[in-house]
């Protein structure tokens, strides 16, 4: 049935942290919370999670002119608003933490890699996108190779010149693997900025919840809540991503295939249904 998917569609461009490794996108966050540390200033994960997907860059600076860090920027730092200077420096400071931290997490999720082979098997070309840097991403690249994931064309943080929520990194994709039109371009992400990404860039989006941002907890965590409280934050996560602009919202990179088709057999025409959402 996966022929059906190669009819309508040309490419599918994934994230990588909360899509495709690192379950519930941890380790972007413990880098930030710790290069912020060393600056005096205790930031909460609600607010490191707030501007992810964005390029790093972007991301420290959203932190940094955020009225509650700045305040405890200046008590930290000797009474002065933090500066364009004291961005590149915690970006600079930032670069290692992340190899460190993202290293450790590229572990890919459940489902992830054959996912992956079953969309190639239906004659579909992978891309992918990051907030990441090339230096950042390197490791990442490495161990998702050693795991069988490596996709036809990666755009990092920095190589397009705007980030996410720009439709950017994706038009390099495109231009690249020479796909067109738009409309035939999947693009998968678990973060606002990803999907909004997406969105901008005219493709048919979809938006990952249990493993992503929106929730925010590692693979054993989420299955240790109470089925109630896990339902009611996938559900939340899954809100967000829809008011982002998400056309297909699904738990994990797992359903995305039968998510795709389910969606092609129900909008054979090819029109966009925003805020679809399979049967789980």
């Amino acid at each position: 049935m996966t022929t059906i998917l190669a009819r309508a569609f040309d490419l599918v461009i994934l994230d990588w942290a909360g899509t495709m490794v690192d379950f519930g996108c941890r380790a972007p966050v413990s880098a930030l919370l710790e290069v912020f540390r060393r600056h005096g200033v205790g930031l909460t994960e609600q607010q490191v999670r707030r501007d992810m997907g964005k390029a790093k860059a972007d991301h420290v600076s959203a932190l940094l002119n955020d009225p509650q860090v700045a305040s405890a920027w200046r008590t930290a730092n000797g009474g002065g608003s933090p500066t364009a200077q004291d961005r590149d420096r915690v970006v600079s400071e930032l670069g290692p933490l992340m190899r460190e931290q993202a290293a450790q997490a590229a572990t890919l999720i459940d489902g992830a890699r054959a996912a992956v082979d079953t969309l190639r098997l239906a004659g579909l070309k992978i891309a992918s996108s990051t907030g990441y840097t090339r230096e950042m991403m390197q490791p990442v690249l490495e161990r998702a190779a050693a795991q069988g994931y490596e996709p036809d064309h990666v755009v990092c943080s920095g190589e397009t010149l705007q980030g996410r929520p720009s439709p950017l990194m994706i038009y390099k994709a495109c231009v690249d693997l020479a796909v067109w039109p738009l409309s035939r371009v999947i693009k998968v992400d678990d973060s606002e900025a990803g999907v909004a990404e997406g969105r901008a860039a005219g493709c048919l989006t979809v938006g990952v919840t249990a493993s992503g941002n929106g929730v925010g907890l590692s693979a054993a965590a989420l299955a240790s809540l109470p089925a109630a409280e896990r339902e009611s934050r996938i559900t939340a996560a899954a809100k967000a991503l829809l008011a982002a602009g998400a056309d297909i919202v699904i738990d994990s990179v797992a359903s995305l295939v039968p998510a795709l088709e389910e969606y092609v057999t129900q909008h054979p025409a090819g029109q966009l249904d925003s805020g679809w959402t399979p049967a789980r």
